[in-house]
């Protein structure tokens, strides 16, 4: 094995922005870190490209996505998009389209790209391995005006609806040999978030690090990352998230090094030594399965927070399985449903 993984290209997106989807900004580094981390995939450097945030426009997004068909038909090629997936209209009339940075619902053409013309740009792309992954059905999508980028006045007339992959794209996924797409969800599902990533993404980087490999060869091949994330996915999501894949003649191509070229594993990184999943799309609580709290907990009032900064309300019930803590303390509140629920100071575990 090489000193890295020379045929490997990235294209990585996190479309980002402080109100809409700030979380696949970390989605996208952790990706593009793991892949370009020389004791891990060990792609080269200059290989990764990372957009996020004002860098993920829709300009930028095209222009990384004509890159790739440059490279060499022989390179391995992964392309990530992390943010919204919509489809406009219903039925014959439906238009699929992926939201990149400061897209305007009023301009969609302009500033977002269709599944038919994110279709076409894959299709540039030569090389004869190519694995393409969209977390595209996050929650907070268009159920409500929160959804709006700044400066948008209105949505547009034609009903939004979440939309798994573009339909436009899996076509170029059929017979076809070294074509792999992969998707976060279903149509009819919304993708769970997490911490410090999404559930998505977190069972994407344990399949680069070597989990689920069939083969302890040092190679991350493509089945065996897609079997692992689908089956990591609805084991953290307790079912309800079910990843999607495209593929018919698709042959098991290696995507990547799991350790930088050595046959063992080295485990996960440290950023995911302790994950939690919040407790339904959108719903911004968490639970924390497994977490070991190092001292007391003190709810004040309302909201309780714990020391990864993680919040919930009182007022609703707050899942700590296994925790192991050394008190739990409620500081005065008068009102009965909450002294209700601050039943325990036992200790657990």
């Amino acid at each position: 094995m090489g000193a890295n993984f020379a045929q490997g290209h990235a294209l990585i997106v996190g479309v980002g922005g402080a109100d809409d989807l700030p979380d696949t900004v970390n989605d996208a580094k952790a990706i593009a870190g793991i892949l370009g981390n020389p004791g891990r995939c060990a792609y080269p450097k200059g290989q990764v490209k990372l957009l996020t945030g004002a860098k993920a426009r829709r300009a930028a997004v095209l222009k990384g996505l004509e890159e790739l068909a440059k490279v060499p038909s022989d390179s391995s090629v992964v392309i990530f998009f992390s943010g919204h997936g919509e489809q406009v209209g219903r039925g014959k009339k439906a238009t699929y389209y992926l939201m990149p940075h400061a897209y305007d619902v009023d301009r969609l053409e302009q500033t977002a790209i269709s599944g038919a013309e994110f279709s076409a740009r894959l299709s540039d792309i030569k090389a004869t391995r190519m694995l393409v992954l969209l977390d595209c059905c996050h929650a907070g999508g268009f159920g409500g005006a929160q959804a709006l980028p700044q400066g948008a006045k209105s949505v547009t007339k034609a009903p939004f609806k979440k939309a798994a992959m573009p339909p436009e794209a899996t076509k170029i996924f059929t017979n076809r040999e070294g074509r792999v797409l992969i998707a976060s969800s279903t149509g009819s599902e919304l993708s769970y978030a997490g911490k410090p990533y999404s559930v998505f993404t977190t069972a994407l980087i344990a399949a680069l690090c070597g989990k689920g490999a069939a083969k302890e060869d040092g190679y991350v091949r493509v089945m065996d990352l897609a079997l692992y994330s689908r089956e990591a996915v609805v084991k953290l999501t307790a079912d309800e998230q079910h990843p999607t894949m495209d593929f018919e003649r698709a042959d098991n191509f290696v995507v990547a090094y799991y350790a930088g070229g050595e046959k063992k594993a080295k485990g996960l990184p440290a950023s995911m030594k302790e994950i939690s999943v919040e407790t339904s799309p959108g719903s911004a609580r968490f639970t924390q399965n497994d977490w070991i709290n190092h001292g007391d907990v003190t709810n004040v009032y309302g909201d309780q927070k714990n020391r990864y900064d993680n919040r919930t309300t009182i007022q609703t019930i707050f899942n700590q399985p296994d925790w192991k803590v050394g008190s739990v303390t409620q500081i005065q509140n008068s009102e009965p449903q909450i002294q209700r629920r601050d039943k325990g100071k036992r200790r657990r575990g």
